[in-house]
């Protein structure tokens, strides 16, 4: 059994408590208004899908330009003819993003960005049931949208998330961590990226819910994300991984 389980367990009482109280005292961020499809630039295309939870939807940003996908657009449409549609939604785990895919028409995409894994980590989702479910979703993309590359970000560090108190912050973060390396591993396994989302423990990143990125945080966060996500030119291999790429 995992350290975390043990340390859920034993705590159970008090992180119940804890997260309850979390939940009635936390500030609900919207969804910044805005395009979620466009295109934009001009150069080699590329068709990109973007799936994901609160943060691939831009909560904390005051607009989608601001928000992880607007800004990714800007750096991607430098460099080619991009098109790009954003499917996200407040509280997606990976088991309603999987349904959400499977919901959408079905159309052709070079790239796909994953950002899911915090609401399976606070909806205390098994990890096998969660990493089963990313399978799925690499399948889907793959199979039914013609998807070459896909990416996952990691899962954020939320053992640093200001919202929460200790010791449920501590116990998430560990989850958090845990899930993660087993994604890292299932991406090498299945032939995609996993990008690491390592960003410094800074006020500026941090929204004012205390819980999700701010938009410097949406804006260095698309700058690690667009090299691997760019189309190789005249044949050339993907840009070098930053540091600490699975």
């Amino acid at each position: 059994m995992a350290n975390d389980t043990l340390v859920k367990l034993a705590l159970a009482p008090l992180l119940l408590a804890q997260a309850l109280h979390v939940r009635r005292v936390a500030l609900e961020l919207p969804e910044p208004p805005g395009p979620r499809a466009g295109r934009t630039g001009n150069g080699t295309p590329l068709r990109l899908l973007i799936l994901g939870d609160s943060s691939a939807a831009g909560v904390g940003a005051s607009d989608q330009s601001l928000a992880l996908s607007g800004q990714l657009a800007a750096i991607l449409g430098k460099s080619h003819a991009l098109h790009w549609q954003l499917e996200a939604a407040t509280g997606a785990t990976s088991a309603s993003a999987l349904a959400r895919l499977e919901r959408l028409e079905n159309m052709r995409f070079d790239a796909a960005l994953i950002v899911l894994g915090v609401n399976d980590v606070t909806h205390a989702t098994p990890l096998a049931r969660f990493l089963s479910r990313r399978r799925a979703i690499h399948r889907a993309l793959r199979h039914r949208f013609g998807v070459s590359r896909i990416l996952a970000s990691g899962l954020p560090p939320m053992g640093h998330f200001p919202l929460l108190p200790q010791p449920l912050r501590w116990t998430l973060g560990l989850t958090a961590a845990r899930f993660d390396a087993a994604l890292a591993r299932l991406c090498a396994d299945d032939g995609c990226a996993h990008l690491p989302l390592d960003l410094p423990y800074e006020a500026r990143f941090v929204a004012t819910d205390g819980f999700h990125p701010s938009e410097a945080a949406y804006g260095r966060w698309a700058e690690m994300l667009a090299p691997l996500l760019a189309t190789p030119q005249h044949g050339a291999d993907l840009p070098p991984a930053p540091s600490g790429l699975s």
